[in-house]
């Protein structure tokens, strides 16, 4: 892709839906280099973000091997489960059980170089929620993630009542890590090993496209969620900003 002419955006871009099957070996990075992908792309590959698992390894050489050898060079891994594949309106559905039923005991914070349990007693102060659902590899992630840093850095002294938690859509623990640290997240996680408790729950039933932002209260109730619009992101924000206002 990259000798064709795509940006190394492009190709981040391409991997979020079709995975990295190959192993990045010095030879393999050498060659990226001459083509022009850019630091960050390497270190993105380096990271394990885009390699599927073994099992997926495993099933695409079998399913290489039942294909012609001249489509040999050409895989086709499935599509990631964090990309919408189709249009899903935003919620307003009940998540189902209090908040913090939900979240304690599974979240972590970033503190002093490394990811550390988060309080559950502050935790359940909480009035409202920000569920915030993105992943390293998502250009609109990123960006989302510095205007929600900005936001919740002016709305906390003003309103300890409500809490952001991230939940990675990331493929291992080091790039979910990495994203905090690099973006210096001040709100506490989903910890990457508890994605598939009663907290991971959450996003397997309510979330179908990576970014995504979903305002509750405590009770588990959606109040706003953004879809699959970058629009509606906005649109989250202003609820919060109207909801606050009004409690």
């Amino acid at each position: 892709m990259l000798r064709s002419g795509y940006s190394s955006e492009a190709v981040l871009q391409e991997l979020a839906t079709r995975k990295f099957a190959d192993t990045l070996d010095s030879t393999a990075e050498a060659q990226l280099i001459k083509a022009g992908a850019s630091k960050f792309l390497i270190s993105t590959l380096e990271s394990g973000v885009y390699q599927l698992s073994a099992a997926e390894k495993a099933t695409w050489k079998m399913q290489m091997q039942r294909v012609p050898s001249q489509n040999a060079a050409r895989p086709d891994p499935e599509p990631t489960n964090h990309v919408s594949t189709s249009p899903s309106p935003p919620t307003t559905e009940q998540i189902g059980g209090t908040m913090y039923d939900h979240l304690k005991d599974d979240l972590v914070y970033w503190h002093e170089g490394s990811l550390a349990p988060f309080d559950d007693e502050t935790l359940q102060k909480k009035k409202f929620f920000l569920l915030f659902f993105s992943g390293f590899w998502s250009k609109e992630g990123r960006q989302l993630t510095s205007r929600l840093i900005d936001y919740y850095n002016r709305l906390r002294p003003r309103h300890p009542e409500i809490e952001v938690v991230f939940f990675s859509a990331d493929r291992s623990a080091y790039a979910m890590e990495n994203y905090i640290s690099q973006t210096n997240m001040p709100w506490p996680a989903l910890a990457f090993d508890k994605r598939n408790g009663k907290a991971g729950a959450i996003q397997g039933n309510l979330v179908h496209h990576i970014p995504q932002l979903i305002l509750a209260d405590a009770s588990g109730k959606i109040l706003s969620d953004s879809g699959d619009d970058p629009a509606g992101l906005d649109k989250v924000l202003a609820d919060t900003d109207k909801v606050l206002a009004e409690k």
